[in-house]
């Protein structure tokens, strides 16, 4: 059972009683699910992950003050912590304060606030520049199981979808970074007998490449210890994972040296063709700093477009 099922479980079989027991006047005012810090709400928990912050436990986001105030807000926390202590086995863990960060009453606000700076959602385009795509995941990911009143689910969907500019500016400052790293610097390193050098420059193609299959998939990567496992569950280029973890593997001595240089090719290869395929560029070659910049020429912005190239990275 992954965290996600266990915590829908959880709330259908005790949560939801308890919400309309206690607090009739507030169920529709409450959304609950699972969403933010932790490889359950992404669905990448396994056994291993389960060793810490894992457990039973579910979130109710109430609005502000204004709807539900302190006095209410202390009750249903009470209430929350007043749940079965087990549930299908996993024990709950202690929460200080009665409801604790990760799952209990969380404010919609705070946690909007917490994950992109923003308490109702709306950034500005120097935010949706400078915001990681890790922060932007948390604050999208998981499942909502119930949110009558429509607040918390409204600034998720808003945030599920990156402006198309800022996506072009992203998109170009990593191929840009693609092509500096993997087709120009990768071998200018090893012909200095450079081998570290080599591999850190594999090491920036590899993370610029899959930054852009992100992109390109109109996802956000998660944290960088499940960025493999997210892309391979991407409809487009999945199949570079296993590519990229070989890139970033491997050592560059002898003939794998020329491998690697033939598998960044090949990786650009496919990049530029999913960038046709989608109308980026207008660029026809297998340069991808001139893909680059043809993705730049794109925005429609004139100061998203003028900002340097590599502004949102």
């Amino acid at each position: 059972m992954t965290g996600i099922e266990l915590a829908r479980g959880f709330y259908e079989e005790y949560g939801a009683p308890m919400l309309r027991e206690q607090f009739p006047e507030l169920v529709s005012l409450i959304a609950v699910g699972l969403a933010g810090s932790g490889s359950e709400c992404f669905g990448f928990d396994d056994e291993i992950s389960r060793d810490h912050d894992f457990e039973p436990g579910f979130c109710l986001f109430i609005p502000d003050e204004e709807v539900i105030d302190r006095q209410l807000c202390f009750r249903l926390e009470r209430a929350y912590a007043k749940l079965p202590k087990e549930y299908m086995g996993v024990r709950r863990q202690t929460m200080n304060p009665v409801g604790g960060n990760r799952h209990g009453v969380i404010r919609i606000g705070d946690f909007y606030k917490e994950k992109v700076g923003s308490r109702d959602g709306v950034l500005t385009t120097a935010q949706w520049l400078s915001l990681p795509s890790f922060s932007l995941a948390e604050a999208t990911n998981g499942e909502v199981f119930r949110d009558d009143l429509g607040l918390f689910s409204g600034i998720r969907n808003a945030l599920s979808e990156m402006p198309k500019d800022i996506r072009l500016k992203k998109l170009a400052g990593n191929l840009l970074l693609m092509a500096q790293a993997g087709q120009y610097n990768y071998n200018r390193c090893l012909s200095h007998g450079e081998t570290g050098a080599a591999q850190l420059a594999a090491i920036e193609f590899a993370k610029s490449a899959m930054n852009v299959v992100f992109l390109l998939n109109r996802a956000y990567m998660p944290y960088y210890k499940w960025s493999f496992r997210a892309i391979r569950e991407l409809p487009k280029l999945s199949g570079l994972a296993e590519t990229l973890e070989f890139l970033i593997s491997s050592d560059n001595s002898g003939d794998l040296a020329e491998t690697k240089y033939l598998v960044i090719e090949d990786i650009a290869s496919m990049v530029i063709s999913e960038l046709t395929e989608q109308g980026l560029t207008k660029a026809i070659c297998g340069d991808l700093e001139k893909h680059a910049y043809s993705v730049n020429d794109a925005i429609s912005d004139p100061d998203v477009r003028n900002l340097h190239i590599f502004a949102a990275l």
